[in-house]
């Protein structure tokens, strides 16, 4: 997507993280206003990367969107909700196989058996990925 160039609203979306980072007490306030600084200085996404790279979340907009330079990481980790639904995917596709199997009587045991699998490898071609 190459370097973006920083908006009004990005650049005041960044300021407004750096102040929960102050309320939540992972910058003191010379660190505050050395990256405020930086952050009203900055004319491309790609400078705003070094000044939240050692802050957990929140994060810029503009940092989340993907707009940064490619290559660069801008999120560490997966959500929580994400890695709940991965882990949990299977064990869920097997207990509503099952309820499909005995609602049915028996007469979709295809879908009983096809579900789980089908479920599994779509959970393992996302871990693959990640």
């Amino acid at each position: 997507m190459g370097d973006m160039r920083l908006s009004d609203a990005e650049r005041q979306d960044a300021l407004d993280v750096l102040e929960e980072h102050v309320r939540t007490g992972r910058l003191d306030i010379d660190e505050y206003g050395a990256r405020t600084a930086k952050v009203t200085a900055a004319k491309r996404v790609s400078e705003l990367i070094p000044l939240f790279d050692d802050l957990p979340s929140p994060r810029p907009s503009a940092l989340l969107n993907g707009a940064a330079a490619p290559g660069v990481p801008v999120m560490s980790g997966e959500s929580p909700l994400a890695g709940f639904l991965t882990r949990s995917a299977v064990p869920i596709a097997i207990v509503l196989a099952i309820v499909v199997l005995i609602l049915s009587r028996g007469r979709l045991l295809i879908i009983s058996v096809a579900l789980p699998l089908v479920v599994a490898a779509i959970a393992g071609m996302r871990r693959r990925r990640s």
